[in-house]
């Protein structure tokens, strides 16, 4: 496939889960791509030697998301080796869950770096790069919208914290043709959370199809978003839960 050629994407947390595939697939539609990686530098060799499996060119690039310079020279470092940047992916992430009475500070902290700031900052210093018809796509989770279980108030308000995000950058990049969106997944078949494992019977039972989506379903949602199909799609938030939403 081609529909991405001559572009360059950069994905953060691409070593792994959704983010391995996402970069791979958007090689597999033409780009050559840059990923960002915390503590895996055998995953994210594996994931830049399957890139140039396709004919495309790769690079890993290791930045932790708690790190705004290590974003920032991430995005300098895909611009020097690739000379331009089109598609940017904010997909590393942290989870974790408690009760709101043990919530500490430097967590609520931790988190707001991770899942919020860090895209923040990545979408801030990508913007220059970017051409008419470029992408900023972010993955939240569809925790952002509706809390089923207790636990999670500070990763849903974490996560949630981007909808607003979204919606106000594709209005100041409207007029340069820049989209900006937002994927929300549900459960998802990945290390972090496997189909197999003790809580996912209790996530099927609140989905109107009782299946954990794959990394590649995510996959194909960020390169149809990253395609020119979808040039006139911003400031939106797809959910692709099987329904545990509705």
């Amino acid at each position: 496939m081609t529909a991405l050629q001559g572009k360059v994407a950069l994905v953060t947390g691409g070593s792994r889960g959704m983010g391995a595939a996402i970069a791979r697939r958007l090689a597999a539609d033409g780009a050559d791509v840059a990923l960002t990686y915390a503590r895996s530098p055998e995953k994210a060799t594996n994931v830049v030697a399957d890139i140039r499996g396709t004919g495309r060119r790769g690079l890993a690039i290791q930045a932790d998301n708690r790190d705004a310079a290590a974003i920032e020279a991430a995005v300098a470092a895909t611009v020097k080796e690739f000379g331009r940047l089109d598609i940017l992916v904010n997909n590393a992430g942290i989870f974790s869950a408690a009760p709101i009475e043990e919530v500490t500070l430097e967590a609520y902290d931790e988190m707001m770096a991770v899942n919020t700031r860090a895209v923040f900052v990545a979408i801030k210093a990508a913007v220059p790069h970017l051409p008419e018809g470029g992408r900023i796509i972010t993955i939240g989770s569809n925790l952002a919208e509706r809390v089923p279980f207790a636990g999670v108030s500070l990763y849903s308000a974490s996560k949630a914290a981007l909808i607003g995000l979204t919606k106000g950058i594709a209005r100041d990049l409207g007029p340069q043709r820049v989209t900006v969106n937002l994927i929300h997944p549900g459960s998802t078949d990945t290390d972090m959370n496997p189909a197999h494992s003790d809580q996912a019977d209790a996530q099927r039972s609140l989905m109107a199809i009782p299946s954990f989506s794959t990394p590649q379903n995510v996959a194909g949602l960020v390169a149809w978003l990253a395609s020119e199909e979808a040039r006139f799609v911003t400031g939106t938030a797809v959910t692709m839960d099987s329904g545990t939403n509705v």
